[in-house]
């Protein structure tokens, strides 16, 4: 628009922060009762401010699906841009305000959420003390998922999997090895593939990341793989491994200390080297808050002893 002196004039804004922020907390919960609970209102006005931002842009940014909230191709373009507002706000408000700034969300499979991210975390809030972080461990699906439908800021992954809504940065690079009990026969010797192919396994669940490149590695150079337990914990593995219920193939990280302890042992093979790179999980169209700028930078300079 331009006035009567040539000088262009913004359009009036139509949008207001808070209908974004009763919008992105509704496309997070679904419904806007879960919304109200998400930001502390009621649903009728989490439900009137959605009505108003919907009146403002003309156009519908939700499927209605029973009592359901589906986001529809126009929510879905707003999404990414809408959170990165309500964050930008937030960051400003905390500039000016005593209280804590938003905790950084983060999601890790089991091997880094378990192994390698509570040093690094722990280093982090030593150095940031007002900023928090919650950690959400899951198997590689669940953090690409979480970070996918905008309920993490960050993800940290170890298996090859990906997302069309996804960036996957290389982070570090982790060994897998052949672990068994102290006491199995195979002990301080070099096990054949003939004899790994004959022993029972103790693997992690499907869409592990961890089973996964096992898997690969495993399937490609023996001549079966015959899995005795299949386990969503790593620890429960390594306990079971150790009690001398078979053999499993896990990361260096998650059983340095359980051999040092002498719990277990790393059984020599003639299998190639299994290494593979442990990533970081992105959105493609999530601005990155000043938060989750320096804790990735603390994770690639600080990386855990060991890694």
């Amino acid at each position: 628009m331009i006035d009567k002196t040539n000088q262009w004039i913004p359009p009036r804004l139509r949008l207001n922060l808070r209908h974004l922020e009763v919008f992105v907390a509704t496309a997070r919960g679904g419904s806007t009762r879960a919304a109200a609970d998400r930001i502390a209102r009621s649903q009728s006005a989490a439900s009137t401010a959605l009505a108003d931002l919907e009146g403002s842009l003309g156009v519908e940014l939700f499927d209605r699906i029973g009592r359901r909230l589906q986001l529809n191709e126009n929510g879905r373009a707003l999404l990414p841009r809408a959170q990165a507002l309500v964050e930008q706000a937030a960051e400003l408000q905390a500039l000016f305000s005593e209280e804590h700034a938003a905790p950084l969300r983060v999601a890790a499979s089991f091997t880094i959420g378990e192994y390698l991210l509570p040093e690094l975390i722990s280093e982090w809030t030593l150095r940031h003390p007002q900023s928090q972080v919650q950690l959400r461990i899951g198997n590689t699906s669940e953090v690409i998922e979480a970070v996918a439908g905008f309920d993490v800021d960050v993800g940290f992954i170890e298996g090859p999997q990906t997302h069309p809504e996804v960036t996957v940065r290389p982070w570090l690079d982790d060994e897998l090895i052949v672990v068994a009990a102290p006491g199995h026969p195979l002990a301080g010797r070099t096990a054949t593939l003939r004899q790994l192919a004959e022993l029972t396994w103790v693997m992690r669940e499907h869409g592990s990341g961890t089973r996964q490149v096992a898997d690969a590695w495993l399937i490609r150079n023996l001549a079966h793989v015959r899995v005795g337990f299949e386990l969503g914990s790593t620890e429960a593995i390594k306990r079971v491994v150790a009690a001398g219920g078979g053999l499993s193939c896990l990361s260096r990280h998650a059983v340095a200390q359980s051999i040092d302890d002498g719990r277990l042992v790393e059984l020599r093979t003639r299998l190639p080297r299994a290494v593979r790179t442990l990533a970081i999980v992105l959105h493609t169209e999530k601005r990155l808050g000043r938060a989750t700028t320096d804790f990735l930078k603390h994770c690639n300079d600080a990386v855990p002893s060991g890694a």
